[in-house]
């Protein structure tokens, strides 16, 4: 399976879609940073937008590889008034100060892996009308797709 990498923003339907796939190293890890710092400096200032995260058939390299990426997600979208659900399971993140770079807010997001165990406990214990956990990317799409971003 080839390693999937990338980020795109789509002004139209104020979504950011951004996906990294395979037997992934930190160097790739890297280059998926790079590709979602591009796409949100795209995003305009005030704008309310939308994520879909697909990590659907990721599977890092190394143990280093997988450390490198965990937290890029949370991170960026706590600069966009974002708070992923599952982050209150971890101590360390506890004090993570939440802001809105250029006036921009995440509104909704959805998270899809292939661990069905996993995200359906994420599911279960942190879905919520804005944020979802799946393990289908089709499903995933779809949902984030059709929320509705308040004007």
């Amino acid at each position: 399976m080839k390693n999937e990498i990338y980020t795109k923003w789509e002004k139209e339907s104020a979504l950011v879609t951004t996906r990294i796939s395979g037997a992934v190293t930190e160097t790739e890890v890297s280059e998926w940073k790079q590709s979602l710092e591009k796409a949100f400096a795209e995003i305009p200032a005030g704008t309310k937008f939308k994520i879909f995260v697909n990590l659907h058939g990721l599977n890092p390299a190394s143990v280093s590889a997988h450390k490198s990426y965990r937290d890029i997600v949370p991170l960026l979208l706590s600069q966009y008034n974002w708070r992923i659900g599952y982050l209150d399971l971890f101590d360390e993140a506890k004090d993570l100060k939440l802001t809105s770079k250029n006036e921009i807010e995440c509104l909704a997001a959805v998270h899809c892996h292939h661990d069905s165990y996993k995200i359906n406990e994420y599911e279960s214990r942190f879905g919520k009308d804005s944020e979802h956990f799946y393990d289908d990317p089709e499903k995933s799409e779809s949902w984030i797709r059709s929320y509705s971003i308040p004007l």
